[in-house]
């Protein structure tokens, strides 16, 4: 990577680009792709790039600068509440990515929502910095993709980023992981800032 300014810049370890555009920033220690949108800290980065729990990522870190850390043993609540939280910060990453998609690459996102947002003065650079995308009206479009690429419906429901099973009660009673889709969040902002939440609860 070089240096730029207070920054670095490099191509991104996480798609193909011939552009440098994966920005890190040792002062705030976090990291953001202006090409795939990607963005985290260094724990997050972990997690992603070496496909690790949130947990594993702790105990590389420490294993890599020599510390030592406490280990105590989980109770099977905070077992559960640990693996809930960390498929909740995964799948609000692809759903930021998702909705990013829609914005830049679709028909729809391009004549409607960055028309918008241009109309309102923001800049690519900005929208792609805040994470924004573009929710079509047509029904189950993200709970399909989410289930496609295998993400457990009873989180799509927590994040609050669809409502399209509200509408669709067999579409969860097909896939068996949620017991009522009526508890599903009802999401209808066609424009939404999906940032992820780079603290882990």
């Amino acid at each position: 990577m070089k240096r730029r300014g207070a920054n670095y810049l490099g191509l991104c370890p996480f798609h193909n680009e011939k552009t440098p555009s994966f920005t890190v920033s040792p002062s705030k220690e976090i990291y953001k792709c202006f090409g795939c949108g990607k963005s985290g800290n260094t724990i997050s980065f972990l997690m992603e790039h070496e496909k690790l729990s949130y947990v594993e990522a702790l105990r590389w870190l420490a294993n890599k600068y020599n510390l030592e850390i406490e280990e105590t043993e989980a109770s099977p609540e905070q077992k559960i509440q640990q693996q809930t939280s960390e498929s909740l910060f995964i799948i609000n990453q692809f759903a930021q990515q998702f909705y990013s998609k829609i914005l830049f690459e679709t028909e729809a996102g391009q004549n409607i929502g960055l028309s918008y947002l241009r109309e309102r003065g923001f800049t690519e650079d900005t929208i792609k910095k805040f994470g924004l995308g573009y929710a079509p009206d047509s029904k189950n479009t993200f709970t399909t993709q989410a289930i496609a690429e295998k993400y457990k419906v009873g989180y799509i429901d927590i994040t609050a980023a669809t409502r399209e099973a509200a509408n669709d009660p067999n579409l969860v009673a097909s896939d068996g992981l949620h017991p009522s889709a009526k508890e599903y969040a009802k999401w209808s902002q066609n424009l939404s800032a999906l940032i992820k939440s780079m603290i882990k609860q």
